[in-house]
């Protein structure tokens, strides 16, 4: 196929041998399947920011670092150059993310750098060695469901423990590799101690993952698992080796549990509403 313009420069400098395929284009993204000598892997081009809405991003900066005082105040005063800080810290926070959560043991594809604007990492596969389908792209058992529904929990939890979370956490940012789920997407990561949304986002996630992996097993529905771990972080008290059990005891005075739980009911189907989102736009990537 034509080499895309934001890759020519990778071939040029050696990093990657050859452009093989799309793997998919969004309104953030498009990402290419790739070979470097002997591996194929994938590459991530981030699309120009007139492309994109910064509107949409101020609920997940809240809290992230700026990398110095100068584009800390360009940012804030939003001028041009500020705009351009801007989308370079939007980028790199994928990357920066995404070697944080490999070093701290959380299944995400392997980083192999990042080159001119563009993220080179693995290409997570099925057993065939095509692409692996995304979560809410399969179906399951119930030993199946329960068992990735336990270790994405623990990913989770892991995240968290960095700091992490990830803020778009649905059963359309997994993929399924023969050994299991692998997390994907991170540039709207959030900063737990730094965001004040960051309970909400994290209960959000983790009440997705729930939803989706509750259609093949339901009792995964009446367990709570985010507001557990939520409350352990708060404390201090959570480690990537704590064992939950999914019981919280809520003050009823202060939440309306039946809310709660129709709206982890609900998120499925928000879920799968925003994957049609994704869906229109890499059919007009215009």
């Amino acid at each position: 196929m034509k080499t895309p313009a934001g890759l020519q420069a990778l071939i040029d400098d050696g990093v990657i041998d050859e452009v093989m395929r799309p793997l998919k284009s969004g309104k953030e993204a498009a990402v290419y399947v790739v070979r470097a000598g002997e591996e194929i892997r994938c590459a991530k081009v981030y699309k120009d920011m007139a492309q994109r809405s910064f509107q949409q991003r101020v609920q997940y900066q809240e809290g992230r670092k700026v990398r110095g005082s100068r584009e800390a105040r360009a940012i804030g005063k939003a001028s041009k150059y500020g705009r351009r800080q801007q989308e370079a810290e939007w980028k790199n926070t994928e990357v920066d993310a995404l070697y944080r959560l490999r070093d701290a043991g959380v299944r995400v594809p392997e980083p192999h750098g990042y080159f001119h604007g563009v993220l080179v990492m693995e290409l997570v596969v099925d057993a065939d060695g095509h692409s692996a389908p995304r979560l809410g792209e399969v179906e399951l058992s119930h030993d199946q469901a329960c068992g990735f529904h336990r270790f994405l929990v623990r990913q989770v939890v892991k995240m968290l423990c960095v700091g992490l979370i990830h803020g778009d956490l649905s059963a359309y940012n997994v993929l399924v590799a023969p050994d299991g789920p692998v997390l994907i997407d991170f540039p709207q990561v959030v900063s737990a101690a730094g965001n004040n949304a960051a309970r909400s986002m994290l209960l959000r996630d983790v009440n997705n993952l729930t939803a989706c992996l509750g259609a093949f097993a339901p009792e995964l529905l009446e367990t709570w698992y985010g507001e557990e771990m939520w409350a352990l972080f708060e404390a201090g008290e959570l480690r990537p080796d704590t064992e939950l059990n999914g019981v919280f005891a809520h003050d009823e005075s202060e939440i309306d549990v039946d809310g709660v739980r129709h709206a982890i009911n609900d998120a499925r189907e928000e879920a799968l509403i925003r994957q049609q989102g994704r869906e229109a736009a890499e059919e007009d990537p215009g």
